[in-house]
């Protein structure tokens, strides 16, 4: 069955163009794809849950068919803006940014109403490869909320400098006509009755006394424990009211002069704060000592002066309206005031004095705490949660320094109120110093907007990208983006793979730095194809350096905008393996030919093999009968004469004196023969077991304490390493007993050893050291010597049977044979190190049943 190019392709087209349709319409973006008559081609689903619609309800419809206008809208038409810069990008073939429009959308549970909302837009040309445009994507975002906020913030701030005007244009009033009354006035504040406010008459009666600023009785001591003290206490106490008539009260005009008697009209009036509390006493005072005297000079002026007393009081109550009617419209200015802050939009407070005390809360501020008591409580006994925040810093920060500070984005954590447990809560807030009639800060003026929503919509999007970040980088495929200039300005991980670089340390380099210029050059003409806007795929072998060698199946993807192609997508699967293994069935296929047609010789020549192999089998079998007959022989021809050399030895002590036994070199030397006459027929009765080790019989194990044994052999060895003055040096912390058969250990120690000494170099002394150690489980032990050693070409032959390398010598040519064959059939292996006319180290590796060790 032949598959059909052509339908392969459409099938590709459809798929990859489904793929960036399906892309497209997962955007997070706000867009709309139309044709230049404005029929909706697709829209992202971000867009549809925006304006709540499907898209099968707009696809294919006239845009202003799907987004009318509102019909309560007189001022503007939304579809003739919007309309007017579709047909601009139609007339200029560029994208045009839309200022700020309202475009309100049809209420989906009720379809005769709108809600209201703000578009910020883009409209952009797509082209095709003629240059004609095919379509306009129409991008958007959602602006209410912000055109929301700015509206509510430009409302509020005029509302506040209204407030603010009309309370500076009644303190200003209220201070011109208490500074312009007739009378003498004086306001005192606090329980010290401090002079907080004196108008002009007022300071003419005292003319040389520093009174602002001073309490009452440190300006004026000579008041003090006079009637005028316990009045003027009095009214501060119970806030009534007292009027005094010519009231004598001495007191100096000017300081360090005596008092004078001066009589007084006055009245001592309460003042209240705004909470109705006693905070200071209203002075109306007149000198009418002058009056006074007059009339008792004068009695026949009596009538007059009654007169002029009640012009007096008269004025006085003229005067005491005044004042009252200016204190009323302070009261109503601030009590204005403060309705604008109770009916603003956003949430405001007002924080009073250094703990920072709600003096004001508006219903929108205690909507963001709605179940937590705010009023008259320090902010921090009525929020404890914002103790260690940054918010409560700034606080402190803005009542110390009177500068205002702002947030835009500040992460608050409050405990709900349901569960008690903290949750994480955003704010946009303004902390603004509010200052008292000295200039001081007096509090905090905050206004605050709670942005927790929209944070965490911003998160969200943020994870999303991150999400997908991820999904790029779990993925086996090498994806990147490439600029105009092949430069790298994104990599997945899978890069990190191929090439000795992170993923972001290949951001702004060149692809052909990267890759190399031999890889290079098999990709440039493809990397032209999609400069040039099309869409490519190809296979190829991509030599990246000499010892990393991949086949590639790469895609391509322009990335076209404003009929521009800006750079390109590439996409690259490694399909080494398949190409690999293509090749290898192909090779195979005709290795295959040539195995089938060798089969029949290579029959041929086996019948005949197999002739000769049960030849050689036969005359094994009777080579190896053979050597067992010659050990045997050995063995029992050998222990006759050593039973004569010891008997003899017995009868050459039974002629020795005692004396001359037990003293001299005559007693080492008689030690010595015995020794060696035991050695001897020990080495007689080991000739069986070797012949067992040539038929590969198991000879029993057990622990051999390995420095006797090398004592022992190196013992045997006395005479020739006296002769040769040679130094053996044993790592007795390290080699100490081993589980193995004692007889072919001691065979291989004597023969290593014995060769050491045998092939010693001319120049030096030979020097032989031995040391054990452990390796992955195995006991090795080590002899190395600094002999002769062996050539490359030799060392390959050193275990094979009476093969010797060196004639000046006397051997059989079996000894290394005879070990190699103890340490095979035990499971274990000999290595061997040479070099010639250096030395040769041996190591013996055995199979560990039972070791003692000390590292």
């Amino acid at each position: 069955m032949t598959d059909n190019p052509v339908s392969t392709s459409q099938e590709n087209y459809n798929s990859q163009y489904l793929l960036f349709q399906k892309v497209f319409e997962s955007q997070s973006g706000l867009c709309i794809l139309l044709t230049p008559q404005f029929i909706v081609l697709s829209a992202t689903t971000a867009l549809l849950n925006e304006t709540y619609i499907s898209l099968e309800d707009i696809k294919g419809k006239y845009l202003f068919d799907i987004f009318p206008d509102n019909p309560s809208i007189h001022e503007f038409s939304s579809t003739a803006i919007l309309k007017a810069s579709l047909e601009q990008v139609l007339a200029t073939g560029k994208l045009h940014q839309m200022e700020v429009v309202r475009y309100d959308i049809q209420d989906p549970s009720s379809p005769r109403h709108f809600l209201e909302r703000y578009w910020n837009t883009i409209n952009k040309p797509i082209f095709n490869d003629q240059g004609e445009i095919i379509c306009i994507l129409h991008e958007t975002a959602n602006a209410t909320e912000e055109v929301w906020a700015i509206q509510q913030l430009e409302k509020s701030k005029e509302r506040e400098r209204a407030a603010m005007a009309q309370v500076e244009q009644s303190r200003f009033r209220l201070e011109r006509l208490i500074d312009q009354a007739p009378a003498a006035l004086a306001i005192l504040e606090g329980p010290d009755l401090v002079y907080k406010v004196l108008n002009e008459g007022y300071r003419k009666l005292f003319p040389g006394r520093e009174l602002l600023g001073l309490p009452l009785f440190e300006a004026l001591p000579e008041l003090k424990n006079q009637p005028i003290d316990d009045i003027i206490t009095k009214v501060y106490n119970t806030g009534e009211t007292f009027e005094g008539r010519e009231l004598l009260i001495p007191v100096a005009r000017y300081e360090d002069q005596p008092a004078e008697d001066i009589y007084w009209d006055f009245i001592y009036q309460a003042l209240f704060d705004t909470k109705g509390r006693i905070n200071g006493v209203l002075i109306f005072a007149l000198d009418v000592t002058e009056a006074v005297v007059a009339r008792q000079k004068i009695e026949k002026s009596t009538e007059e002066l009654r007169t002029l007393n009640q012009e007096l009081e008269a004025r006085v109550k003229r005067r005491t309206k005044k004042l009252q009617a200016a204190e009323a419209e302070a009261e109503r200015q601030s009590k204005r005031l403060r309705n604008l802050f109770m009916q603003a939009p956003s949430a405001i407070c007002i924080l009073s004095g250094p703990e920072l005390v709600y003096e004001l809360v508006n219903p929108v501020y205690q909507q963001l705490f709605p179940d937590r008591e705010l009023l008259c409580k320090p902010i921090l006994e009525a929020l404890p949660e914002i103790k260690d925040n940054l918010v409560y810093k700034t606080f402190l920060d803005v009542y110390e320094t009177g500068i205002t500070h702002e947030e835009s984005e500040m992460l608050i954590p409050f405990m709900r109120p349901e569960d008690g447990q903290m949750e994480d809560r955003y704010f946009k807030y303004i902390q603004q110093a509010r200052y008292n009639e000295q200039g001081q800060v007096d509090g905090v003026v905050v206004f605050a907007l709670e942005v927790t929503q929209q944070v965490q919509a911003r998160k969200a999007v943020e994870a999303s990208e991150q999400q997908l970040k991820l999904v790029t980088d779990s993925l086996p495929v090498l994806i990147s983006y490439l600029d105009k200039d092949v430069i790298y300005r994104f990599t997945n991980k899978a890069y990190e793979k191929w090439f000795p670089y992170k993923a972001n340390e290949l951001m702004g380099r060149r692809v052909r730095d990267v890759v190399g210029e031999k890889a290079y050059a098999n990709v440039e003409k493809y990397i032209a194809q999609a400069l040039g806007g099309n869409l490519v795929h190809f296979e190829a072998e991509m030599p990246y350096r000499e010892d990393f060698k991949k086949f590639i199946h790469t895609s391509y993807v322009p990335d076209i905008r404003d009929g521009e192609v800006k750079g390109f997508y590439t996409l690259v699967t490694d399909i080494t393996e398949q190409v690999t293994a293509r090749k290898a069935l192909e090779e195979s296929e005709q290795k295959a030919k040539a195995i089938a047609d060798e089969l029949a010789i290579t029959n041929q020549e086996l019948k005949a093999a197999n002739l000769d192999l049960a030849d050689a089998n036969k005359q094994l079998v009777h080579t190896n009968i053979d050597l067992d007959n010659f050990i045997y022989t050995a063995s029992h021809d050998l222990r006759s004469p050593i039973s004569n050399i010891e008997r003899l030895l017995i009868e050459l002590l039974l002629e020795l004196p005692e004396q001359n036994r037990q003293e001299g070199e005559a007693k080492q030397i008689i030690s010595m023969m015995q020794k060696a006459v035991d050695r001897f027929k020990k080495t007689i009765s080991n000739l069986t077991d070797i012949s067992k080790l040539q038929k590969g019989e198991a000879i029993e194990s057990q622990l051999v304490n390995l420095p006797e044994l090398i004592e022992e052999v190196t013992s045997d060895l006395g005479y020739l390493i006296n002769e040769s003055k040679a130094e053996v040096i044993v790592d007795y912390a390290t080699c100490k007993s081993v589980s193995f058969s004692e007889k072919n250990l001691r065979s291989i120690v004597y023969n290593l050893i014995s060769n050491a000494l045998k092939y010693r170099h001319s120049d030096r002394l030979p020097l032989i050291r031995i040391t054990c150690q452990m390796d992955s489980g195995q006991f090795v032990l080590k002899i190395k010597d600094n002999g002769l050693g062996l050539s490359k070409q030799n060392k390959g032959k050193l275990f094979t049977m009476f093969r010797r390398f060196h004639d000046h010598v006397e051997g059989s040519g079996v000894g290394l044979y005879m070990v190699k064959r103890i340490v095979d059939n035990a499971g274990g292996k000999i290595e061997v190190e040479t070099e010639e006319g250096v030395g040769t180290t041996f190591k013996v590796y055995l199979p560990m049943l039972h070791s003692e060790l000390s590292f």
